[in-house]
């Protein structure tokens, strides 16, 4: 179990911890109500809470057990001192409330994440609430500004089917 400083602007009372297999199809169905986050398969999420619990971290409900966020990341296996954010998926009770964050500065102070100097995630170009987060992050735990390249294109990794990634990479301090 993560332990965390409960006193934030979030009304209800949140438990906030590693995720376990059992949490995988839950993780599923929050992600699929996260528009317009990509939904992985049931079987992926199973995975992400088993192989990558340590790294990832999600906040339940302690009232109703609901899950209201999760976020999945794991240490690059070329770059293990770099941390890639996956997927942040807040549940539109808990939205605008400071959870993302909360979860982001928890997860970075998990004994997992001992040693990683980088963390990276990719954001479209119009998706401002994961922009505002990250760079937000880079500001107070980084240095200053990270870094923006693209790394999936449009035409030629998604066949135009989705927008293009763009890979925000941060230096933490």
């Amino acid at each position: 179990m993560i332990s965390t400083d409960t006193d934030t602007t979030v009304d209800l009372q949140l438990l906030l911890r590693h995720p376990k297999s059992t949490d995988g199809y839950q993780v599923n169905r929050l992600i699929d109500r996260c528009k317009p986050l990509d939904t992985n398969s049931t079987y992926c999420n199973l995975l992400q809470c088993l192989h990558f619990a340590d790294t990832c971290v999600l906040a339940e409900d302690e009232e109703d057990g609901s899950l209201l966020g999760f976020i999945s990341a794991y240490r690059k296996p070329a770059e293990p001192n770099t941390l890639f954010v996956w997927q942040v998926a807040i549940d539109k009770r808990a939205r605008g409330e400071g959870l993302a964050r909360t979860l982001l500065n928890t997860l970075l102070d998990a004994d997992a994440c001992n040693g990683v100097t980088h963390l990276e995630t990719t954001i479209t170009a119009d998706n401002a609430p994961s922009w505002g987060l990250f760079e937000s992050l880079a500001r107070s735990q980084g240095t200053g500004q990270g870094e923006r390249h693209l790394l999936f294109d449009q035409q030629r990794h998604f066949n135009g089917d989705s927008s293009s990634e763009i890979l925000y990479r941060i230096a933490l301090g």
